[in-house]
């Protein structure tokens, strides 16, 4: 049976980087990733790509930044001055805090840089204008 939208499967996956850094693997989760197809539960070029692979089957694929987490999005870093964060934080470089935006929604940002007055936080996704290499292998697939 080949896997097709609205089917749930389990996978064995390892996700590398260009240089072969791995950013994700099943193995760190100490189980398979289990998610339905075509439901937006992952990214979108991961869900194409498993799509009509069959129970056992193994792939390796490449998805560019647009078929994963976009490109990289200068307007996303924003000055803020240093008051507006939590005054028991000492702020550092590569640090990550949740920014609440206007609407009250919790966003994950990096502090890309530390000023004297303000920091710029980067709320770009780690892995925005990064192409990602995945080997999967599935290993259920129940419709």
């Amino acid at each position: 049976m080949s896997i097709k939208d609205g089917d749930t499967i389990k996978i064995d996956y390892t996700g590398t980087l260009d240089d072969g850094t791995v950013f994700d693997s099943s193995e760190n989760h100490e189980e398979p990733l289990e998610f339905t197809v075509g439901a937006g539960q992952v990214i979108q070029g991961f869900d194409d790509a498993v799509r009509d692979m069959e129970e056992g089957e193994e792939k390796e694929f490449r998805l560019e930044p647009s078929e994963a987490y976009g490109e990289y999005n200068d307007g996303l870093s924003q000055p803020v001055p240093k008051d507006n964060i939590q005054s028991d934080i000492d702020v550092e470089v590569g640090m990550m805090l949740l920014v609440k935006t206007p609407d009250g929604q919790e966003l994950p940002a990096k502090i890309a840089e530390v000023g004297d007055e303000e920091v710029i936080l980067d709320m770009n996704h780690p892995l925005a204008g990064k192409a990602l290499n995945f080997n999967i292998q599935v290993k259920e697939i129940s419709s």
